[in-house]
């Protein structure tokens, strides 16, 4: 794939949404004190398990 730059006016701000309690929101809905603690979380990719 062609790496593309556009232009800053034709460019589209990303909602991002997480899964919190249960429900589906976007993190700008989130209060100050959520947004930061969406912003540390570390996240990683877990090995599949070998059964036998």
């Amino acid at each position: 794939m062609k790496n593309q730059n556009l232009p800053q006016e034709r460019r589209q701000r990303c909602e991002v949404w997480t899964r919190v309690m249960g429900y589906h929101r976007p993190v700008s809905a989130f209060n100050a004190g959520k947004q930061s603690e969406h912003r540390e979380r570390q996240h990683f990719t877990e090995q599949a398990s070998h059964s036998q």
